[in-house]
């Protein structure tokens, strides 16, 4: 059997009712997504109404705004900005949709506006409705994920290369693609026999990753894990392939820089704190941070012998520990009769 038909829908007895369910909505909504409203007489361009969220960006209360123009509240080129769009939103029927990027009250601002005219009043009166939506932190976040995409892109580029250019596992250390110890114990020996023979100089670098923070305690190993990988990317990322970046422990990593001196290992090294500290690692959309610690010690101008520079780079090490963390520290140049 067909179904009866159903009640047309009273109008009338909603309309009574509509513009205070729509203003209720719109303050509601407004006042979740943080957006501005303003209302302006068409004729004049003077402020018949605005919400608090508009006041805070033109810097006034609402009773000093109500009554007065852009060009009254505002700098002239941001003024006469502002009145092109309302006129063009007056000459056409249809809601205009606009971007307005400047800045405020020293502040960078980009918003997204709606427009819309008010049909003519019996008395000739229109009014210029104005919904202001922020739109830059919506682009920041946009911009944090394109670049987090980037670097994971970047981190399986490497990955994939580190895998290819592991021949032998045993001299790598699994979880961050960086030498062992015993390859480390074994490449200075040799720097310090060539600086010996060739009267050359080579720069040695501890690095310990400062105590995690609680995001990253709070990730247990994974959390962990994705530090140490992003650890030895920057470090196989900031190194030549004459150079040699090892894991000596669980958060100490040595580094050795052949043909370098102190000034310069200072310079690519403090540039690699720098990146540590700003490296976006990502865990279950959580953003983890760490930091570094560095002592530098160079052969033969901090020590002349292979346990006097490693002495040094240690001291120097626990110098930068105890500034706090996140430092690097130089060992000091030693001077002989």
């Amino acid at each position: 059997m067909p179904s009866p038909p159903s009640d047309p829908i009273r109008t009338d007895a909603i309309e009574p009712h509509l513009g205070s369910a729509l203003t209720c909505v719109l303050t509601h909504w407004l006042s979740r997504q943080g957006g501005l409203l303003a209302i302006k007489d068409a004729a004049s361009g003077r402020y018949e109404f605005v919400n608090a969220a508009m006041a805070a960006l033109l810097g006034r209360a609402v009773p000093d705004i109500v009554g007065h123009v852009d060009a009254e509240l505002v700098d002239p080129a941001l003024a006469t900005a502002w009145r092109a769009a309302d006129q063009t939103a007056l000459a056409q029927e249809q809601p205009l949709s606009t971007e307005h990027r400047f800045e405020w009250g020293g502040a960078r601002h980009d918003f997204q506006v709606l427009r819309l005219a008010t049909a003519a009043q019996p008395d000739g009166s229109r009014w210029l409705c104005s919904l202001w939506l922020d739109q830059l932190p919506l682009r920041q976040k946009d911009a944090q994920l394109r670049a987090a995409l980037e670097q994971l892109e970047q981190q399986q580029r490497a990955n994939e290369k580190l895998r290819l250019e592991l021949s032998d596992q045993g001299l790598r250390d699994a979880a961050t693609g960086l030498f062992t110890r015993s390859h480390f114990e074994d490449q200075l020996r040799r720097e310090v026999d060539l600086s010996t023979r060739e009267h050359r100089e080579f720069a040695l670098v501890l690095i310990e990753i400062d105590p995690f923070n609680e995001k990253v305690r709070a990730g247990g190993m994974a959390a962990e894990a994705r530090v140490f990988e992003a650890m030895g990317r920057l470090l196989r990322g900031n190194t030549r392939a004459m150079d040699s970046s090892c894991r000596l422990d669980q958060q100490l990593f040595g580094v050795l820089l052949s043909g370098v001196g102190l000034a310069t290992a200072h310079s690519r090294m403090e540039g690699l704190r720098r990146q540590c500290a700003k490296q976006i690692v990502v865990l279950d959309g959580e953003e983890l941070g760490f930091s570094v610690s560095m002592g530098v010690a160079s052969f033969p101008h901090t020590a002349g012998t292979q346990q006097e520079l490693l002495a040094a780079c240690d001291g120097a090490l626990a110098e930068a520990r105890r500034r706090g963390g996140n430092h690097l520290t130089l060992a000091s140049i030693r001077f002989e009769a």
